[in-house]
């Protein structure tokens, strides 16, 4: 899913938290110290910050690690349909009771005060081969292949989002960059203009309010670098939390200059019917869910148990004993269980089964239903924001010549301070808003793409 802000301020504040539990928050500064003044800034791609996400990002690494923890719990699930083989060895101590009996194997021994007992001293050193058989085990192989099914098309999910997020952070940065760029330009464009007011004052040509008015829209120019240089700042902190050890570092990004196209519609929506992992989740948790009435409708079953041991149960620890006789032997059983009364229990086991099912076909459904619209979402505003894209060039480009020409007839006198300043304002707001369609539609390509999986 993708991070929101509010999330990843929450995840720095956790660890935040932890670092000043942990560590004095002197250490914990020492400890992820940014690098040497000397060391070049590393230059960071979209494929490397992806990489250098994936390998910080905590949801990430837990979704990972339940994957992983899926996978031997289908091997521990499998292992249970196998037989399991043990070593036993064993010493029993009985105090005698002052007689004989006749149990031993020699004819004759000290009888032992507990009857449970076979002799006073008994030696077992014995393999043993246990076997299972019932329904029982084969669901829970069930269930587990379907619950490692479900850990996969969860951890797909959460790369998805963190792709996303990280596209979303990454173009962020660069179109900060150039806000900050467009802001610089023009707070020198706002200066040059107030010395041009101040000189045509000088010459008398003009009053001192224009003076007034470019003073006012220079003060307004610098105080939007700042908030530019702020909200660059800001932009590179919220990805270098997921980059870095420090979000401080230093680094340069590199993207992309070309827009992509966008893909046809249709193929997007055979993409995502293929590729999208929400709907391999949701299959998957209905497969388990499956696999967990399996299990509970397993308690109606008899259940087969085999034994096969081989080895010595005798008063002597070796092979033979006394007149000849031989301690080493096996014996094997057969156990069958069949159940026969538990208060319901497992009628009641199977109902819980039953109505998680349910509740499962209606998030596969849901799923279903939210990919389509989430499709149909995506693809309009990545359309829409890819069509504006040539206009928004074109009004930057515009305004970019309207201020030129209206500049020239102010100095020529024949506009007003007042045209200026509207030049200017239209100027900016249209490189703005040229720099906001790109992350719009980078943004939106970028979702569309985890919704498909070309990403």
């Amino acid at each position: 899913m993708i991070l929101s802000a509010h999330a990843r301020r929450m995840a720095g504040v956790r660890a935040a938290a932890v670092c000043g539990v942990v560590l004095p928050l002197g250490a914990c500064l020492m400890h992820a110290q940014s690098p040497a003044p000397d060391a070049p800034a590393p230059v960071i791609t979209l494929q490397e910050a992806i990489h250098r996400a994936q390998a910080n990002e905590p949801a990430y690494a837990a979704a990972q690690a339940d994957m992983r923890v899926a996978k031997l719990d289908r091997s521990i699930a499998r292992a249970g349909l196998l037989p399991d083989a043990m070593y036993h060895n064993q010493y029993l101590y009985t105090q005698p009771n002052g007689t004989a009996n006749q149990a031993g194997q020699t004819g004759s021994q000290a009888a032992p005060k507990f009857i449970a007992n076979n002799a006073v001293r008994e030696y077992a050193s014995q393999g043993v081969f246990n076997e299972n058989i019932g329904m029982a085990q084969v669901a829970e192989l069930k269930r587990a292949d379907a619950a490692a099914a479900v850990a996969a098309a969860e951890l797909e999910v959460g790369r998805r989002g963190l792709v996303a997020a990280v596209t979303g952070l990454f173009y962020g940065v660069i179109a900060a960059d150039h806000r900050l760029t467009i802001a610089k330009e023009a707070e020198t464009e706002a200066a040059d203009f107030l010395s041009l007011t101040g000189k045509r004052e000088q010459q008398r040509e003009s009053a001192h309010a224009d003076v007034v008015k470019a003073q006012l829209q220079e003060q307004a120019r610098s105080r939007e670098l700042s908030d530019a240089q702020v909200g660059a700042e800001k932009a590179r902190l919220e990805l270098g939390v997921l980059l870095f050890a420090d979000p401080r570092a230093a680094y340069t990004v590199q993207g992309e200059d070309n827009i992509a196209e966008l893909p046809a519609k249709a193929e997007m929506e055979q993409a995502a019917g293929r590729n999208n992992p929400e709907l391999r989740s949701a299959l998957a948790a209905l497969g388990q869910s499956g696999a967990e009435i399996m299990a509970a409708r397993a308690a109606y079953l008899p259940s087969l148990g085999l034994n096969y041991t081989y080895g010595i149960d005798a008063p002597q620890f070796a092979v033979n004993g006394p007149d000849g006789v031989r301690n080493l032997g096996y014996s094997a059983s057969v156990t069958l269980d069949l159940p026969v009364w538990d208060w319901l229990a497992t009628e009641h086991k199977v109902k819980q089964s039953e109505i998680r099912r349910d509740a499962a076909r209606v998030a596969l459904t849901a799923a279903q239903r939210r990919l389509i619209a989430q499709i149909d979402e995506t693809y309009s505003e990545a359309g829409a924001a890819r069509e504006q894209l040539a206009s928004l060039d074109a009004s930057v480009q515009t305004a970019a010549e309207s201020l030129r020409l209206t500049k020239l007839r102010y100095t020529g006198g024949e506009a007003t301070v007042l045209e200026v300043v509207d030049a200017q304002t239209a100027y900016v707001t249209a490189a703005n808003a040229r720099e906001d369609g790109r992350v719009r539609y980078r943004t939106a390509l970028a979702q569309l793409q985890t919704l498909t999986g070309t990403m």
